[in-house]
């Protein structure tokens, strides 16, 4: 059916393909089952530039802003990102390992980029995200329902506790059950009586 998005070897032709060199291969036999949700601006709190696809892609200037000397060598990627207008950028085919999660547990399992997907919204943790970016999430998390093993979905502050934040306080799991409807893997994010 034409205009119907579609994956080829783990992309998914309704994003924007950016490549990013940050990436390695799954353990043999080891498919996603774990959706990662993590939020990211650079610098923080500023919106709608390049920084994030210059920092997936080993390209981001360290002199052109005092708060990316501290990203100077940092070889990191996820698979997805969300834009605040709903924009998708696929950086990292999802049959392949991104760097997202760094040490990561849950429920027992360690490493959870050896098995997760992961999505940045383009946020700040704590902070509200926007009405395109639930949409397009949720739309993100069914397409990869369809072609994964994916059953739940959590946030990096839950597989990293302590060293990680997002996508935090502002992020509402509710309103993303409310979009996703009946069709999503468990929502790790709310109370078990929502999920």
């Amino acid at each position: 059916m034409p205009g119907v998005p579609v994956w080829r070897q783990g992309w998914w032709s309704a994003a924007r393909p950016v490549a990013s060199p940050n990436f390695g291969p799954r353990p043999a036999g080891v498919e996603p089952s774990l959706l990662v949700l993590h939020s990211i601006s650079l610098p923080p709190g500023e919106y709608g530039g390049d920084a994030v696809e210059r920092l997936f892609t080993n390209r981001i200037d360290p002199d052109a802003h005092p708060y990316y000397e501290r990203l100077r060598g940092l070889r990191v990627s996820a698979h997805f990102f969300v834009r605040r207008d709903g924009e998708l950028i696929q950086f990292v085919s999802c049959d392949e390992r991104a760097w997202h999660a760094g040490v990561s547990v849950w429920r027992g399992r360690e490493n959870c980029n050896d098995w997760s997907i992961g999505v940045e919204l383009e946020g700040l943790e704590g902070n509200g995200f926007e009405a395109p970016q639930y949409r397009q999430l949720a739309r993100l998390m069914r397409a990869i329902g369809d072609a994964y093993p994916v059953d739940e979905a959590v946030g990096h502050e839950q597989i990293a506790p302590g060293r990680k934040h997002d996508p935090g306080a502002g992020f509402d799991w509710a309103r993303l059950a409310r979009a996703l409807r009946r069709r999503r893997p468990r929502l790790a994010g709310l109370d078990p009586a929502e999920a």
